[in-house]
Formats: structure tokens, C-alpha cells, sequence
């Protein structure tokens, strides 16, 4: 009795202590991905730097040696000299050493030009609209305004700078309002920048559409995404996606409740067919890996975590962000013209060959994170080399991540929006603004005729510049 009452107990304690060590292995699973998301910065994961701890270790780079400032060669960017108004000559009467009479002229005078703005006054116009009763009917009459005065009682150059102080300059509607009346004397509400911002949305509406209409032409694209909020739910804010085009032609923006292929979609066109730089995200996919080109910047971000984490696929990342930077090494010699495209080609055919093999070997290692992305990867792997074959794509996705920096820090500042109407003006200003930047073009001339195209019912300017 007492040998079975001691077997019973051994089978009891055998079955505990089983329970008592897969629930071990579970907690320690659960330290060691904590662990893993602590030490995530902007170096190793797609988190912004803004988000990075100000004490956080970050991979300290190589000195270059260099001293800080524009390096030997760069192009300089020195003052130009405006048009004067008026010139105002000055000659010394007399020798600052013996105080003898000069006379004559300096054939090369010293230039010294000073630029002021004139005091700034509002051009106010009245229009005093008459009310007249027919003597026959009786009917009362009221004179109406001619074509191209806006009814909200601002101007088209006025309501443009108001659009682009919010939209360009990321200034809230409060200091808009400030602002105007600290430099220009003009009073307005807070609802009034609203209202006006509006006015300027519909005055963009044509040109942002023929703008994305030329982005789905285009043969290659740069696509990025980030959060947004738009409204309220369930008294939090309601998440967004705010996505960017970059072509060589345009620059797109569109702000969608989803972060799915559907969007990519919109923006460049079910039957899109041309190059397609982008991340990993998974709303990329539906295009097929040989008209891709994955960012290898976060690639390497992937590599470095690999090393961070401190596992067995660390000696991984370790080789593989070798091979990288030599890869971008090489690149950049190609972008300067100092290296060929034929022999960057060559220089690539034994790196491309280590690298795929060194991702099949961390596919196999045990630490499983890295075994995933490694995977992850290799399924993509016809879109890690397309800018080696392909002339005209970049290997980073730094065209469209600029382009967004601009959205996330007025996303910082605003908050998002509050409805459907606020988004699409945000989509077409920063449409307007981005594109305009790429073309060097006047971004309060062109918001100022758009305007002016509206109230006169005319056709708006183009954000698209005809090819020669």
C-alpha cells in the first residue's frame, strides 16, 4: 500500500514539475521577446529616432576624420544678389592716412546690398452692392459681384498664404490667425482658417487628380506609409494610414482608414506594371518580385537587430551588414560617375551569391526571429536586386520616407484631422507642396492662380509639367 501511495505521489510530482517547466519556458519566452522589444531602437527596427530613449545605445559610427562643415568640392550655396530698387554710391572724401582729397572712381566697387520689406498694408477693396426697386413690379433688386471676388471676403493671394502656412509651414490655425494680425493687420476666426482651407481644397481638387493620374503612368514609384488619426471612436482617436507616391513627376499623397493593397492600388493602378520601390510591407505583395526593389536602409536596420538580439543569429547579421556596406559603397561610386554600371555588375555577382546564402543559413539557425525574417526575406529575394539590373531605381526607399517626414511632424503638431473634408485638403496640399518642390515652381503662385482659376470658373494651372 505504502509503494503504491509513493508511486501515485512520484506520478503527481513527475506531472507538475512538467507543467512547472513548460510554463518556465513559456515566461522565459515571454522575458526574452520583452527583452527583445526593449532594446528595439530606430537603428535595428522600423521605430522612428524620435522615439529612441535619449540615454539608448546606438551603434557607434566610424569617424571619418573629416572636420565638420561643407567638404572640399561641394556646391556652394552663396547669397544672390536681388534687383535693387535704388543704388546709393559712396566715395571716401579723403585719404584715411594723410587726409589728402580723393577723387575719381573705383572700377570695381565693393557690393553691399541690404533687403528690407516695406511696411506691409492690406489692399482693402469695398463693394458697396445696391439694393433698387422696380418702379412697374415693385421687385427689389441687388447688384451682384463680378467674377473672380471670392464671397468669403479674402483674397485669392491671402486665402493661398493661409493654406500654406497650415499645409507647408505646419503653423496651427490659432498662430495663422496670430500671425495675420501681428504682420498684416487682418482679424479673422479660428473658423474662418477652416473655411478657407477648404476654399483652397476644392481649388486644388483638378490639379491633385491629374496629378495621380500622371503617378500611375510613371515606370517607377516609391511607395511609403504612415499612422494617421482621422475623427474620433469609442472616444479615442480614430487610426488612419496616410500614404505617399514619389515618381519622377509627382509627388501623392492619400489618407485611408486602411493599410491594405487596396490603397497601393488606387495610388498606382491595378494593372501597375512599371518598378516598384517599397519596404516589406505586406500590401506591397500583390506585385509581383521582379518589378520590386525592397530598402535595403531597412534592411539593414533587419541585420542589425539580428546582431542586437545576441542569439545565435548574430554572426549573421554581423556578415551581412559587411557585405552591405560595401554593396552602398560601390552604389554610391556608381551615383558620382565614378563607377560604371558593367562593372558594378560584376563587382555584384559573388555578393549577391553570399548573401542569398547567408540568408538560407539563418533560415536554418535556432534563433527563431531571425529564422523568420530570414524566411520572410528569401521569399522576396527576385526584389533584393533589381537595382543592379534595372538603370533608374534606387536601393533605398529614401525618396518616399522623405517625403513623408514632412506629414508625420504636421501629424505631430495637428493630431490628424477631424473628418473627410479636412483629409483631403491635407492630401492636396501636401500633394501640391511636394510636387512643386520637385519642380522648383512658386508653391503661393500656383495655390494663388488655382484660387483665381475657381472663382473666375476657368482651367486651373498643372502640377504636371509637359514633357519636351
Amino acid at each position: 500500500m505504502r509503494a503504491k501511495q509513493l508511486q501515485q505521489l512520484a506520478e503527481r510530482l513527475t506531472r507538475e514539475l512538467a507543467a512547472a517547466m513548460d510554463r518556465i519556458a513559456q515566461l522565459e519566452a515571454e522575458v526574452a521577446a520583452l527583452k527583445a522589444k526593449l532594446a528595439e531602437n530606430s537603428s535595428n527596427s522600423h521605430r522612428p529616432p524620435s522615439s529612441d530613449h535619449p540615454e539608448s545605445e546606438r551603434p557607434q559610427k566610424v569617424p571619418s576624420g573629416r572636420n565638420p562643415g561643407g567638404q572640399p568640392g561641394h556646391t556652394k550655396h552663396e547669397r544672390r544678389f536681388l534687383s535693387p530698387d535704388k543704388t546709393v554710391v559712396l566715395k571716401p572724401t579723403c585719404c584715411t592716412n594723410c587726409h589728402h582729397a580723393l577723387h575719381g572712381d573705383d572700377a570695381k566697387p565693393e557690393r553691399h546690398q541690404v533687403v528690407e520689406i516695406p511696411r506691409v498694408k492690406p489692399d482693402v477693396t469695398d463693394y458697396w452692392l445696391h439694393c433698387l426697386v422696380c418702379p412697374f413690379c415693385g421687385e427689389a433688386t441687388r447688384a451682384e459681384l463680378p467674377p473672380g471676388v471670392p464671397h468669403r471676403g479674402f483674397g485669392p493671394r491671402l486665402t493661398a498664404m493661409i493654406a500654406i502656412c497650415t499645409g507647408k509651414f505646419r503653423m496651427s490655425k490659432r498662430m495663422v490667425r496670430e500671425l495675420l494680425a501681428d504682420f498684416l493687420g487682418v482679424e479673422l476666426s479660428l473658423g474662418s482658417v477652416s473655411n478657407l482651407e477648404q476654399e483652397i481644397s476644392a481649388s486644388l481638387a483638378a490639379p491633385d487628380k491629374e496629378a495621380r493620374a500622371e503617378a500611375r503612368k510613371a515606370e517607377i514609384a516609391n511607395l511609403d506609409e504612415t499612422g494617421w488619426f482621422q475623427g474620433a471612436a469609442d472616444g479615442r482617436a480614430r487610426r488612419a494610414w496616410l500614404w505617399v507616391g514619389v515618381t519622377a513627376a509627382v509627388t501623392v499623397f492619400k489618407i485611408a482608414f486602411s493599410r491594405g493593397d487596396d490603397v497601393a492600388k488606387e495610388l498606382l493602378g491595378k494593372d501597375w506594371r512599371g518598378l516598384l520601390g517599397s519596404d516589406r510591407w505586406s500590401g506591397y505583395l500583390w506585385v509581383p518580385a521582379k518589378l520590386r526593389q525592397l530598402c535595403w536602409s531597412h534592411l539593414q536596420r533587419d541585420f542589425q537587430g539580428f546582431i542586437d538580439r545576441k542569439d545565435a543569429g548574430a554572426e549573421f547579421g554581423r556578415r551581412l551588414l559587411a557585405l552591405i556596406e560595401q554593396m552602398f559603397a560601390w552604389w554610391r561610386r556608381v551615383r558620382a560617375g565614378k563607377l560604371s554600371r558593367a562593372t558594378f555588375r560584376r563587382y555584384m555577382v559573388p555578393v549577391r551569391r553570399e548573401i542569398l546564402s547567408l540568408l538560407r543559413e539563418a533560415e536554418a539557425c535556432p534563433a527563431s526571429k531571425t529564422a523568420g525574417m530570414a524566411k520572410q526575406m528569401l521569399k522576396l529575394h527576385p526584389a533584393l536586386f533589381t537595382f543592379v539590373d534595372r538603370a533608374g531605381i534606387e536601393l533605398t526607399n529614401n525618396s518616399a520616407e522623405r517625403a513623408v517626414r514632412h506629414a508625420v511632424m504636421y501629424r505631430k503638431t495637428s493630431f490628424g484631422t477631424q473628418s473627410d473634408a479636412g483629409s483631403r485638403f491635407v492630401e492636396r496640399i501636401l500633394t501640391t507642396i511636394a510636387t512643386l518642390r520637385q519642380q522648383k515652381r512658386n508653391v503661393l503662385e500656383f495655390v494663388t492662380a488655382a484660387y483665381q482659376a475657381r472663382l473666375l470658373r476657368i482651367q486651373p494651372p498643372s502640377l504636371v509639367i509637359a514633357k519636351r
